[in-house]
């Protein structure tokens, strides 16, 4: 257990970076004197180096001890979250989030491992999976409550001093409690992959984010769009051809760990469009204080952490399927609530829609996790799970990149010199970003179902074989 709570502290400080930091945007704003690109970016920067860099980690820990990664990545985050506090510029601010990222990706995906390789009873793993979803729900809970206090007394740079204490008692316990691991077989780098990987990520965010003030058809954005678009072509042209790629294509032939790969992103990509989208709607529309609006998504948050466990239970009981039926659900229903009945014009509704939110995301993320590394061989589970956590990052990039393209665009006009967006544009700008979130949710509905049954079990029983027909563990 104290493996597992160690490994969980590494993903609270992880978690709560983007919570805390969501409520503290419009302070961040005013003080750095930024626009709505600019608070994406303080968002992206940071999810765009880990999604790019997760992959990298896993194989890595996998290939020279996952106790090694993971306390390398306990110091380089503390030490990212000590500069940014002291961050005097929004473009340094962005380039600590990055060194922050960068220890960021050495730590959830190898911790993930650690724990599959420490409770390899499928029933058993499936429960600390579950423990470990619910810390998820505990950074939601307490980010925007903590964020919200800190900012109002302190200040928005003390946001990232919190990570400094709980990053220093990690890597006592690391030090002190977790064993080495690795893979008896370890994967050889893929710097070309790597590289590959980071130009797409990070042209498509890139050309989503400034779209909105340079045009969608401008030649800049046109160009990214295009190196973003060759990228990609030339990752999945190059890896089949590698005897140990960084990503293995072959892991999607498994339907359950596809429909993973695409239900993180949907879930995710839902998530960080609403909690920027609404942390500018109730700073800036409703005129709350950052502790104000912390309360008011306690709701949703209260209910992810609820849910997350007891998603880990169903998903140990019954498999995935009903959690994810129940997560795309009410994903969607939340998306309706505003999208149709206009749920931020009353206070009921509102509430209503956090907590469908709430219960939606907590359920969701104990089976992505638990599909994506069952019936994969335990010699490659640190890239397996290095492959989830890298969806959710790109989910939530994709995210906030969009939801906030889609208000910039929607309400140019009514942007302020602080960045800033009147009541009405704002309004106007959120319904097609609803609908979005309500896409996504349906997405989660469909793909989980298709992806969940007899049949998808058996894809992923066959491919495990062809993987490493020695070490087959469970099936989700």
């Amino acid at each position: 257990m104290v493996i597992l709570g160690t490994c969980c502290m590494s993903l609270l400080i992880v978690s709560l970076d983007t919570t805390v930091l969501n409520v503290a945007l419009p302070s961040i704003r005013e003080d750095l004197h930024t626009t709505v690109a600019g608070m994406q970016w303080t968002i992206d920067a940071y999810t765009l180096v880990i999604a790019s860099l997760l992959m990298l980690a896993g194989s890595t820990a996998d290939r020279i001890g996952r106790r090694r990664v993971f306390k390398t990545g306990l110091v380089v985050f503390t030490i990212g979250s000590a500069l940014c506090s002291v961050a005097p510029t929004l473009e340094l601010l962005v380039v600590f989030r990055m060194v922050q990222a960068v220890g960021g990706s050495m730590l959830n995906p190898v911790a993930m491992s650690i724990i599959t390789n420490t409770f390899t009873e499928p029933r058993e793993r499936a429960r600390a999976i579950g423990i470990w979803g619910g810390v998820v729900g505990i950074s939601m809970a307490a980010g925007p409550l903590i964020g919200g206090l800190l900012v109002e007394t302190v200040g928005w740079r003390a946001i990232f001093l919190v990570n400094v204490p709980v990053g220093i008692t990690a890597f006592i316990l690391t030090w002190r409690y977790v064993p080495e691991s690795r893979a008896a077989k370890p994967r050889r780098p893929d710097p070309v992959g790597q590289l590959l990987v980071m130009a797409t990520l990070g042209a498509v965010t890139y050309a989503i984010i400034e779209a909105p003030t340079a045009g969608w058809t401008s030649p800049l954005i046109l160009s990214f769009a295009g190196a973003a678009a060759l990228a990609l072509t030339g990752l999945i042209l190059y890896e089949p051809r590698r005897a140990e790629p960084l990503i293995d294509l072959r892991f999607f032939r498994s339907a359950p760990f596809s429909g993973a790969t695409i239900i993180a992103v949907c879930a995710f990509g839902a998530l960080g469009g609403f909690l920027f989208m609404n942390t500018l709607y109730l700073q800036n529309v409703r005129n709350l204080s950052p502790l104000e609006a912390g309360l008011y998504i306690l709701p949703m948050a209260a209910l992810a952490f609820v849910c997350a466990p007891l998603s880990g239970r169903l998903v140990g009981s019954y498999g995935a399927r009903v959690p994810l039926l129940i997560a795309g659900t009410t994903l969607a229903a939340s998306g309706l609530m505003f999208a149709v009945f206009e749920a931020e014009t009353h206070l009921g509704l509102l509430i209503v829609g956090y907590m469908l939110f709430g219960v939606g995301f907590g359920m969701v993320n104990a089976p992505i996790t638990n599909t994506a590394v069952s019936g994969m061989p335990l010699s490659q589970s640190g890239v397996a799970a290095a492959v989830a956590s890298t969806s959710r990052q790109i989910g939530t990039t994709l995210g906030v990149a969009v939801i906030g393209a889609v208000l910039a665009a929607g309400a140019a006009g009514a942007v302020t010199h602080r960045g800033g967006i009147g009541d009405e544009a704002f309004a106007d700008a959120s319904r097609p970003a609803w609908w979005i979130i309500t896409g996504l949710g349906l997405s989660v509905l469909v793909v989980g179902a298709l992806t969940s049954g007899e049949w998808a079990r058996g894809t992923a029983r066959r491919n495990a074989e062809r993987l490493d027909p020695a070490a087959v563990p469970g099936s989700p």
